[in-house]
């Protein structure tokens, strides 16, 4: 079977990456209302079995050799064979197992503080990509790159304000979703680069078979790694998430329908930025912030404040402008000369 033509197949692969992307918000916030919220302790332990899913997923596609992701593009589903992989791949590929399981659980306490707050946090990864990859691995940002930061601080900055009943400004803002936030750009910044480093090596990335294997990997590596945390910060409290998940439907049906979406958009996302270019992949993930907090503004009946929805949109464009400043200057310079 054939399926729809390359073209047909993209355009659907964007749809769904962000389908994908606001169910998640919408299944992860449900999931941790029916545990308490950010005060009932087992926000930990919502972000680990989430990983659980993505990790029984891989294994039954591993199990049947398919990998369904193309069927979102209306196309025949892919081969998913066991990775090649040595031990000491694995050993090599553990920093990136942190770094993405880190970000991960970071990312689902932001949004389990302030959905919609977190989500502008979020927007900031590029200060911390920039910092990270000065300070740990001598890739600084271009210049041009680095005067866009001041625009993405001053853009979050401003969406932490809170204007008083006589006109003056204070701070005012969910300091679970920034301390978090800030914690995930950190780690999400780390993974980029350790992502980078390991696929330097031609003989890992030949071995794993492509990234589909990679971040099947990943993600089982991240669940058996959060493992440990949770049970470290949250073990007191697993008897009774058993209890709700036991008598709890839609805790069930929406930790289960998290880790999935969690797992199809990441794959989709990837399939789509493969094979566009850097623009459109940059304005392809800015939109996606942008509609992925409105949706969430419509699911939790919270409306942005003025100052939050001028902040997102100041940090959002510095992201924009971020990523795609230098192929903009680059083929302007090209049609001068």
């Amino acid at each position: 079977m054939a399926g729809a033509p390359d073209s047909v197949a993209l355009l659907l692969f964007f749809v769904f990456w962000y389908a994908g992307n606001m169910k998640y918000n919408e299944y992860n916030t449900a999931s941790l209302e029916a545990v308490g919220g950010k005060t009932g302790g087992l926000t930990m332990t919502i972000a680990t079995m989430q990983l659980g899913v993505c990790a029984v997923y891989a294994i039954i596609m591993w199990i049947i050799r398919i990998n369904p992701a193309k069927l979102f593009g209306f196309q025949a589903p892919g081969k998913q064979n066991l990775p090649l992989i040595l031990p000491s791949d694995l050993i090599k590929s553990i920093p990136l197992g942190v770094c993405s399981a880190g970000a991960h659980a970071a990312t689902v306490f932001a949004l389990g503080g302030d959905p919609l707050f977190g989500q502008i946090v979020k927007a900031g990864e590029p200060v911390l990509a920039a910092l990270v990859n000065t300070v740990f691995y001598a890739t600084p940002p271009t210049m041009n790159k680095a005067l866009c930061l001041p625009i993405i601080v001053g853009g979050v900055a401003f969406a932490s304000l809170k204007k008083g009943l006589d006109g003056s400004y204070s701070l005012k803002f969910d300091q679970t979703a920034l301390m978090f936030g800030m914690l995930a750009n950190t780690f999400a910044a780390f993974k980029g680069s350790e992502n980078k480093k390991l696929l330097s090596d031609k003989g890992i990335a030949l071995r794993y078979g492509g990234v589909g294997n990679q971040f099947a990997v990943t993600q089982i590596m991240g669940f058996f790694l959060l493992l440990p945390v949770m049970f470290l910060t949250e073990g007191g409290m697993f008897t009774t998430f058993l209890d709700k998940l036991a008598t709890s439907s839609d805790l069930r049906f929406n930790l289960v329908m998290s880790g999935l979406c969690f797992y199809i958009y990441n794959e989709l996302a990837t399939m789509t930025l493969k094979v566009t270019g850097p623009v459109t992949a940059s304005v392809a993930n800015t939109a996606k912030r942008v509609i992925v907090m409105v949706y969430m503004a419509a699911v939790t009946g919270k409306a942005l404040t003025e100052e939050q929805k001028i902040g997102a949109g100041v940090a959002i464009c510095g992201v924009l402008l971020y990523s795609v400043i230098d192929d903009l200057l680059k083929s302007k310079k090209t049609k001068l000369s």
